[in-house]
């Protein structure tokens, strides 16, 4: 990369800040980001947000000498488009100043609260959905006025727009959890609870927090794409974003006072009721995304464009979406659930995105209820097969057992990692490997373990015996 690069930096004024963004990561900016920036640049308005990152100053060391502006490329079949992306006017990094956070998200001026902070950043339970109250952060945040966890930031910060007589700020997360909003309005409230009852019901009385769906394949950035987009635009950028073209973003229309930007001008869907179109991307998109990446994975495919190359994993992706998840779910008005798993297919088979499977695998206690454990949960009350989402399961379980099919361990990055671990190293065959993976409540309903138990315990075998590859093959004939 030729050192006489000019670095990237703002050319014009910051806008007014009007948001707060928790776990300000790839994805916020290569999607909300992007959305704020275009509705700012068409009507105006103090909707710049500040970046908060709860854990580590590695996107704040990037983006601050560049003045917190960034690339954004779009990756097409036709090419590359870099956008300059302007509405993140800073990055604060949590644990260096815990108190400056809480003020700034109890200025007046922030209207709302957004986070993309994954599954396990709202420290709950998947299968229950409410706050894990022996989680280390949350014990943490009980005995201590900073907290270090996002829904402690959240309620600590709301306890002084209370003390001040402020309403609250709209929280608004941008995560894919079914029932999003739900989720975070019941871990603050929660927490809330246990701190101080008052200000719990205060909350409940007039907080906001609307559920939505956020939809674009962001794959992590690669050392040689900061040099990619050097040769691209003639700047040295350290923290850009690669993006497909496609995106979606549907949010309830339920914010605090009614105030919020006008996001449907530059895109969004504002809409009363986020939840069939959450169930329609959370099974259909982040259910077969995990299907193929750990099935994919264990079959040597470093990619999901790589894996539905394979005519193999490209009819397994088919038949799931035909046979196993569009018939249990209701499609939002106006949409074809066929005609989406069409457009999901093509997105997949992307060339220009190396959607990484290890990046997908990650966090899978987290992801399996919601992504593919509802789905089998209505499939066995209605009776319908489920074969290709119990392999996806089974995969999951061998994947977390620590080593691929050759033998050569597995880094799996899982809040659960160690515990799965020894769950698994400690059952000798595969059916106790199962029955002991499947006794973790957190994950699994012990219904829905029991259901599935030897269906999954089958699975478990034949990918021992035969491979990923070959058990997919199996599905099929």
């Amino acid at each position: 990369m030729p050192a006489e690069l000019p670095r990237l930096s703002r050319t014009g004024p910051a806008p007014g800040v009007g948001i707060v963004h928790l776990g300000l990561g790839a994805f916020f900016r290569a999607h909300g980001a992007i959305y704020f920036a275009e509705l700012m640049k068409q009507s105006g308005g103090d909707w710049g947000a500040i970046g908060v990152s709860l854990k580590s100053p590695k996107t704040r060391d990037m983006l601050v000498p560049q003045g917190c502006v960034y690339t954004a490329l779009e990756l097409g079949r036709n090419g590359q488009i870099p956008n300059v992306v302007t509405s993140v006017v800073d990055v604060r990094v949590a644990p260096e100043d815990p108190a400056a956070i809480i003020s700034l998200m109890a200025n007046p001026s922030i209207k709302i609260v957004t986070l993309t902070v994954t599954e396990k950043g709202y420290c709950h339970e998947p299968s229950t959905g409410k706050l894990d109250l022996k989680h280390p952060d949350i014990g943490h945040d009980l005995r201590h006025e900073w907290p270090r966890s996002a829904p402690g930031y959240l309620v600590r910060a709301l306890q002084r727009r209370r003390e001040a007589g402020l309403q609250p700020f709209t929280i608004l997360t941008c995560d894919n959890l079914p029932h999003n909003g739900r989720v975070v309005r019941q871990v603050v409230l929660d927490l809330a609870r246990e701190i101080d009852p008052d200000l719990a019901d205060w909350i409940a009385a007039n907080g906001r927090f609307p559920a939505t769906m956020v939809d674009r394949i962001v794959p992590a950035t690669k050392p040689e794409d900061i040099a990619a987009v050097s040769a691209l635009t003639g700047y040295l950028d350290l923290a850009p974003v690669m993006h497909e073209p496609f995106r979606q973003w549907v949010i309830e229309d339920d914010f605090v006072d009614g105030t919020r930007p006008d996001l449907g001008a530059v895109g969004a869907q504002m809409v009363d009721d986020v939840t069939a179109f959450e169930h329609m991307k959370l099974r259909m998109l982040n259910g077969t995304h995990s299907a193929l990446a750990y099935l994919g994975y264990l079959a040597g495919h470093e990619t999901i464009a790589d894996a539905v190359a394979d005519p193999v994993f490209s009819q397994f992706v088919k038949d799931l979406w035909s046979a196993e998840i569009i018939p249990a779910l209701t499609p939002p008005p106006g949409e074809s659930l066929t005609a989406y798993s069409e457009s999901l297919f093509a997105r997949y088979a992307n060339p220009a995105i190396r959607h990484r499977t290890w990046q997908i695998a990650m966090d899978g206690s987290q992801k399996l209820p919601q992504r593919i454990l509802s789905t089998l949960t209505e499939n066995y009350s209605a009776g319908r097969p489920s074969p290709g989402l119990l392999l996806a399961v089974a995969a999951w379980m061998r994947y977390v057992g620590g080593t691929d099919e050759t033998g050569r361990p597995i880094e799996v990055k899982d809040p659960l990692a160690e515990r799965l671990r020894r769950l698994s190293d400690a059952a000798a065959t595969p059916q106790a490997k199962v029955a002991a993976l499947l006794s973790v409540s957190e994950i699994f309903e012990p219904k829905l373990a029991q259901q599935i138990q030897n269906d999954v315990a089958q699975a478990y075998q034949r990918l021992v015996t035969s491979g990923a590859r070959t058990a997919v093959q199996m599905l099929a004939s």
